[in-house]
């Protein structure tokens, strides 16, 4: 195990990752489609969307207690403290899901009660082990961070073309705070690591946007039966 401190900039391989390019490509070829899904079938995005969505705090929260310096827990904390609301639980990203998706007509049962197919529970169960490991969880959160914004514009796409909604606070809040979000999860990344730390941080990244693109590509199947 190499324990020289790298020099490469961890977020630079990051951003460039090929399985990642992947992911993001998928995303454009969905929204493309969006036009073509019907009420039912946007649905059942929106039902599995829910529980990645409303288990992301407690990976945060998850990640905090195992990490083991307090700058980073910061910058986890300022992500953390805005998907619960700033303060304030009824601006927390959960509950503006649900407003939002409820004014666009869809049920509570439909969007919060929707069983999770097999795809979805292996991306959760992938946040919830990765956030065991300071190094794993790292990955995990920059990972999320740099693609949420493609996913959140492609969800809320779905919203616009079935609901003729314009105005989404599920997205706006996203659009607004995003931003900072990445900045936070690329601070996480400046500590200097050896090589082998940066090679479990890209390596979860990248299971992390695999389990993605699964999710999406089981949506589609279960859609399309």
């Amino acid at each position: 195990m190499s324990t020289a401190t790298v020099t490469s900039n961890t977020t630079d391989i990051l951003s460039g990752n090929s399985v990642k390019n992947e992911l993001v490509g998928y995303l454009k070829e969905l929204k493309k489609s969006c036009g073509t899904l019907s009420r039912e079938q946007i649905a059942v995005i929106l039902g599995q969307w829910f529980h990645p969505l409303h288990y992301f705090p407690t990976f945060l929260s998850r990640l905090i207690s195992v990490t083991p310096d307090i700058e980073t827990q910061t910058y986890i904390s300022r992500i953390l403290w805005e998907e619960l609301g700033e303060g304030d639980p009824q601006r927390a990203h959960e509950k503006i899901y649900k407003q939002t998706m409820s004014d666009g007509g869809f049920s509570l049962s439909e969007i919060a009660e929707a069983s999770p197919l097999t795809a979805t529970q292996e991306l959760i169960a992938g946040y919830e082990t990765s956030s065991t490991n300071y190094l794993a969880g790292l990955g995990f959160m920059y990972g999320t961070e740099v693609v949420d914004l493609p996913m959140v514009s492609t969800i809320g796409e779905l919203m616009r073309r079935s609901t003729g909604q314009r105005d989404l606070p599920w997205v706006n809040i996203h659009v607004a705070q995003e931003p900072g979000h990445v900045e936070s999860s690329g601070e996480t990344l400046k500590p200097s690591f050896t090589a082998d730390e940066q090679r479990q941080v890209v390596e979860n990244a990248e299971r992390m946007w695999r389990l993605w693109i699964n999710f999406f590509k089981s949506i589609g199947k279960e859609i399309r039966n």
